[in-house]
């Protein structure tokens, strides 16, 4: 997120202004206020509203009465408000709010430990492998993370075990002692103390506290949750599911039933999911051989599918594109679609240079059956994990049914892969990794923008070149020559690539239509 101030989100008939006044402050008090008061839903994840009188804290759109303004304080995250000696509210239960959009929007340090965090690099690596992976020493990375957010890494990594220790308890039948270590506790006391710290209930309080019998239910498949994902209003899932289903790659995805389905490549074992839209949430359905993966699976699920957007802001600064409005007017909320695994998506970008969307399925299908880890599907026709970087970068280059420049540009991608001199991820630097793609055989502009939109999660990311948005363009009246375009996306910053999503959405093609 740039400094300074960002306009286009109402709350009520003012307009939502964000200022950092200060370090760790995201909001001035005076919005913050206001947002509270107007129990808007829209801030939830932004910032969390601390109660003294109470010592409880909440979601901005909390439904109960609003406490005094002189009785509140703002904090950055639910982790500052643990800290602080503030319990979750049980109305609001702001621990299952959105997450922030402030973290997929920037690519700097605390954007992306937060991305890391949220992938469950603390709870397997310590917070010395989370500034590893940073390139930062330990100390600043707590540093930072404490001036922005109010909280460093250990604590913001509890915040999310409690988190999940919570869904776990009020969704399943486990065993608290198997809750404990699948949430990522280190020990059963460990895990009490902070549910009892946090929600002010001891865990079998918590379970208790479930309407009927739910959590005491048996899931209908071993290692399966039903669990519900939440978002920001609006939501338009035509281009988001419709993209997903018609590039599915056999074998690894498929939409069956109402829902995207596809296989996961997880750190402990390997899961298959199912996500649908709802009016007001995305059902989620999660089959893990290792309910260690809960948490990360539930963070590249959101990811995919873009959930932590600001729709409002997003589609406020577009709108001022007097050619755009209309098309954001029609069918607001639009996300990008985005990837459960980085390295996985740029192999497939590769696999579509130049060819129609059957072909590129189709390639991709025959890696699958032949180098991608075989695993069981009782509830539909997923068959594969998409193959690793490391077995395709075994594969034999004269069996792939490709041009040879395109071969060359394949076989380039999956060895630098491998062998970690080009790493995609969550923690990605955008800009580092755009350079060390574009020094790659056979990566143009539009192959790297591709894989910075969907797979490292660039909203800025844009696509002058491509034909579809220039047709597009043309047919609107926008400049269609890709420098004349770029001109004109100025104004779309820093969500160009929405602009995309809604420019690729004027077409007839299957990847802009929900499935039937």
């Amino acid at each position: 997120m740039q400094t300074g101030t960002r306009t286009g989100t109402q709350t009520g008939t003012q307009t939502r202004t964000r200022t950092r006044t200060q370090p760790g402050t995201h909001f001035d008090r005076e919005h913050c206020v206001r947002a509270v008061q107007s129990k808007d839903a829209r801030f939830d994840g932004w910032f969390f509203t601390a109660v003294l009188t109470t010592r409880i804290y909440c979601r901005p759109s909390c439904p109960v009465v609003p406490p005094k303004p002189e009785n509140m304080t703002f904090y950055p995250s639910a982790a500052a408000c643990q800290q602080a000696g503030f319990r979750a509210c049980k109305r609001c239960r702001p621990d299952t709010s959105p997450g922030s959009p402030e973290w997929n929007l920037r690519a700097d340090l605390v954007a992306r430990a937060m991305r890391l965090i949220a992938d469950g690099v603390v709870d397997r690596e310590g917070v010395p492998g989370l500034a590893t992976r940073l390139g930062y020493s330990t100390r600043q990375v707590e540093r930072q993370l404490l001036a922005e957010l109010g909280a460093g890494p250990l604590a913001l990594a509890r915040a999310q075990r409690a988190q999940t220790a919570r869904l776990l308890i009020e969704t399943t039948p486990l065993p608290m002692a198997e809750i404990a270590f699948a949430a990522g506790f280190s020990s059963i006391r460990t895990f009490n103390d902070t549910v009892r710290e946090v929600f002010a209930l001891s865990p079998s309080e918590l379970r208790a506290r479930v309407p009927g019998s739910r959590a005491a239910a048996a899931p209908g498949t071993p290692g399966t949750l039903a669990l519900r994902l939440p978002f920001r209003a609006p939501l338009n899932p035509d281009n988001l599911f419709g993209h997903l289903a018609a590039t599915a790659v056999p074998g690894v995805e498929e939409w069956r039933d109402g829902a995207y389905r596809r296989t996961l490549r997880l750190p402990y074992g390997h899961g298959i999911v199912a996500l649908g839209p709802r009016p007001d949430h995305i059902a989620c359905r999660l089959t893990l051989s290792d309910l260690r993966d809960l948490t990360v699976a539930i963070s590249r699920c959101r990811r995919l599918l873009d959930l932590d957007a600001d729709p409002v802001a997003v589609d406020g600064r577009l709108r001022t594109d007097p050619l755009l409005a209309p098309l954001v007017d029609r069918a607001p909320g639009r996300r990008v679609p985005r990837t459960v695994d980085e390295a996985e998506f740029a192999v497939r970008a590769v696999l579509g240079q130049q060819v129609s969307t059957a072909a590129a399925r189709t390639h991709a299908g025959r890696l699958v059956s032949a180098h991608g880890k075989p695993l069981d599907d009782p509830e539909g026709g997923l068959t594969h994990l998409f193959p690793s970087a490391e077995a395709l970068a075994a594969v034999d280059p004269e069996t792939l049914a490709m041009p040879r420049t395109r071969r060359t540009t394949f076989t380039t991608l999956v060895r630098r892969l491998a062998d970690g001199t080009l790493s995609l991820g969550v923690d990605s630097d955008w800009a580092e990794a755009r350079a060390r793609l574009l020094a790659l055989p056979g990566f143009g502009p539009w192959t790297v923008d591709v894989i910075a939109m969907r797979a490292l999660g660039d909203p800025d990311a844009f696509l002058p070149t491509d034909l579809g948005i220039r047709r597009a363009a043309g047919e609107l009246g926008l400049p269609s020559t890709p420098a004349a375009l770029t001109a004109r996306a100025e104004a779309w910053r820093p969500w160009r690539a929405y602009a995309v999503q809604y420019l690729w959405a004027t077409d007839s093609h299957p990847i802009n239509f929900l499935p039937v």
